[in-house]
């Protein structure tokens, strides 16, 4: 069990109003006992530790008690007082250890072994400095040739361990793209600031894109080592019978957890490494990728958005639509102005977007005669099939015109709900039904397209607007 003896309440000084201060205290111990400021040749007495503790105190701030009483776990008149009572709350829920040296009496406080490894999580969420966690990958690669070489069962349960790892990396990383696409939205609403978003966006992608990120995504893409992996796999299993048993019962004797009548251990690893390699190349780089875009088009939109508002702030369209807001009879106006607009379409090139390109060289033309390669018939194939699908989905004003035509037949009015639905090109005109009164603007029939405030829906959509559209003139 998890929770037996001194462990029943592990988590108890994670809570309560003083929880971010003892998980500062945390960090700032951990970093004095196994970073590169930790110095081995000693180990830190209780007046050091409780100097650790209050400075680790200033730094982190009080939060609200969630408790009924708020001062149930008292006040302090200083931080002496406060680190004193830190330390003695680790030590007693299991955080950290007491020991005393019977020679001297002197008493030191380490971590516990479950203490070391869940303050490990603590101090890396906010750490800054550069994992190289994206060479997974590359140990996968080396400890499966470290094994197919030398034959040592322990490479091959590193391979295992790696394999596992990047699967983990993968998910870590699109939760952390997900958490800053969050973050920048939710700060850009509180503060509405170009600069300072703009300035976000360039930090991430200078401090964890191209560290980790572009190398996971081109040097070391699993989808680069994959078939370097599968190759080393291939040998591994043509290895004769005689190895391949001998491999099988060391791995037992060491893996006797995972050791089961009538399957192999061996065969078991290899194929669960293929499997991740399959499933890191196949699900979670794809997921990878589209979680990345989503974060910079994000980005992109917001720091368009407010360069425009931050541009505009002064203009002319925002004097008028300041103006039009101060009408008292601007519902009136809106209104109208909808009904006028409603089968327009503009657009306009954005100037500051359009650059004058100068003119290319124009290449020379190869004019060497060549023998004809004929194509293959799997290429054939594939043409085929992309000019039917382009054919499939190919939609103009013309085809709607002839499909409305047929629809109304020899009468005027129809509803949208009762448009013929006989094929799939039928299902594309009705979906593009609402484009009539555009496509019919500059011909000689008209169609008044009238919203009638209800909905419904049938066996393709299941729910969709109810629209009339009447023909109003005909040559």
């Amino acid at each position: 069990m998890f929770f037996a003896d001194a462990y029943q309440h592990f988590f108890r000084p994670l809570t309560g109003k003083y929880r971010e201060q003892v998980v500062e205290c945390l960090r700032l111990l951990y970093e004095r006992l196994y970073t590169a400021k930790a110095d081995y040749g000693e180990s830190l007495a209780r007046e050091q530790i409780l100097e650790i503790f209050s400075e680790a105190l200033t730094r982190a701030p009080q939060l609200d008690s969630d408790d009924n009483n708020p001062d149930s776990e008292g006040r302090f008149r200083n931080l002496r007082e406060q680190a004193v009572w830190v330390l003695n709350s680790l030590v007693e829920y299991g955080w950290l250890e007491k020991q005393v040296d019977s020679a001297t009496l002197s008493a030191s406080y380490p971590f516990s072994r479950r203490g070391r490894l869940f303050t490990q999580p603590l101090v890396e969420v906010n750490s800054t400095r550069v994992r190289t966690r994206h060479r997974n990958t590359r140990n996968t690669l080396n400890a499966l040739e470290a094994f197919a070489s030398r034959g040592e069962v322990h490479d091959l349960i590193d391979a295992w361990e790696y394999s596992e790892r990047i699967v983990a990396d993968f998910t870590d990383m699109i939760a952390e793209l997900e958490e800053r696409k969050r973050e920048l939205v939710r700060e850009v609403e509180a503060q509405l600031l170009v600069q300072q978003a703009t300035d976000e966006f360039f930090s991430f992608m200078e401090s964890r894109f191209q560290p980790d990120l572009a190398i996971r995504l081109s040097a070391d893409s699993v989808e680069k080592h994959r078939d370097a992996i599968g190759r080393v796999i291939a040998r591994i299993r043509r290895k004769d019978r005689e190895r391949k048993a001998q491999w099988e019962r060391r791995l037992r004797q060491l893996l006797p957890e995972l050791a089961e009548e009538g399957r192999s251990l061996l065969w078991l690893m290899l194929d669960t490494i293929e499997d991740r390699m399959r499933r890191a190349c196949e699900v979670k780089l794809p997921a990878l990728r589209r979680a990345l875009q989503g974060f910079t088009k994000r980005a992109d939109i917001i720091i368009r958005q407010l360069s425009y508002l931050h541009s505009q702030s002064e203009g002319e369209f925002a004097d008028l639509c300041q103006r039009l807001g101060e009408q008292p009879e601007k519902k009136e106006l809106l209104e109208r102005l909808g009904d006028q607009l409603g089968g327009f379409q503009l657009r306009l090139f954005d100037p500051g977007q359009t650059q004058l390109w100068q003119r290319s060289r124009r290449q020379p033309v190869n004019t060497r005669v060549e023998e004809e390669v004929p194509l293959a018939e799997e290429n054939q194939r594939d043409i085929l099939l992309q000019q039917l699908l382009d054919q499939a989905f190919n939609f103009n004003g013309s085809d709607l015109r002839n499909y409305l035509q047929a629809a109304l037949g020899s009468g005027r009015r129809i509803n949208s709900r009762d448009l013929p639905l006989k094929d799939a090109r039928d299902l594309l005109a009705m979906s593009h039904a609402l484009e009539a009164a555009a496509v019919n603007q500059d011909s000689a029939a008209a169609l008044r397209v009238e919203f009638t405030g209800e909905t419904a829906g049938n066996d393709y959509f299941e729910k969709f607007d109810e629209y009339t559209l009447e023909l109003q003139e005909s040559d």
